[in-house]
């Protein structure tokens, strides 16, 4: 039972997180998470779904991993069904931080093949993370279609996830380099490249790509 004390400090929190203010939203979620207690989880994950503020909804993600992770979890898979993109994404982002594998049954093909770019890449982070010993080989070939998607920031992305799962993406892009779809083989060619050499940069590797798919698949379609 909540006591008069406890209520009146839930109506501050909520008044605050929801303030007009991002620098009161700020300080007021850096409070809850100095200051953890179960009861304001659900106010701090509603709030994520909406908060525009960066710097605000990665305090609210701090704010969460500071609370136990057997209540935090579920409410957060939960979220990953929301049909609001920022909802799915933030709740992937901040199952990624908290790194408990319990979440992994809520990172599904359909999850990871997201229509919106910003909610495939929360997921891709965070199923590297999550994967349970053995399945990744199956996560990178689901990783694997995704390859030619999207602009720089959203392949480079997924480059990252496919080299985070070792050896066993290579035979995977190996194939994709023979797609006929060009942005797919530029984006395989890179992924390589980088796997094999990451001090060389995602820019200059897809460059690099670009122009050996222009040199050698003069002719062929997207």
């Amino acid at each position: 039972m909540t006591t008069p004390k406890q209520h009146t400090a839930m109506s501050r929190a909520r008044q605050g997180l929801f303030d007009s203010r991002s620098s009161v939203r700020l300080r007021t979620a850096l409070a809850v998470g100095t200051n953890p207690d179960p009861r304001l989880v659900d106010m701090l994950v509603e709030r994520c779904a909406v908060e525009p503020d960066f710097h605000v909804r990665d305090m609210l993600t701090w704010a969460l991993t500071r609370h136990p992770a057997s209540v935090t979890v579920p409410k957060l898979v939960d979220e990953v069904r929301s049909e609001r993109a920022q909802a799915r994404s933030q709740a992937l982002h901040t199952l990624s931080k908290i790194g408990d594998r319990r979440a992994w049954p809520a990172i599904t093909r359909e999850i990871l093949s997201d229509a919106d770019d910003e909610v495939a890449r929360s997921a891709w982070r965070a199923a590297v993370l999550l994967v349970p010993e053995g399945q990744e080989g199956e996560l990178a070939a689901v990783l694997a279609t995704q390859l030619g998607r999207g602009e720089r920031e959203t392949q480079m992305s997924l480059s990252r996830a496919l080299i985070a799962l070792g050896e066993m993406i290579v035979p995977l892009l190996r194939v994709a380099v023979e797609d006929p779809g060009p942005r797919v083989r530029a984006h395989a060619i890179a992924t390589e490249k980088l796997f094999h050499d990451p001090d060389s940069g995602f820019e200059f590797a897809i460059e690099e790509a670009k122009r050996t798919v222009a040199i050698g698949g003069a002719g062929r379609e997207e």
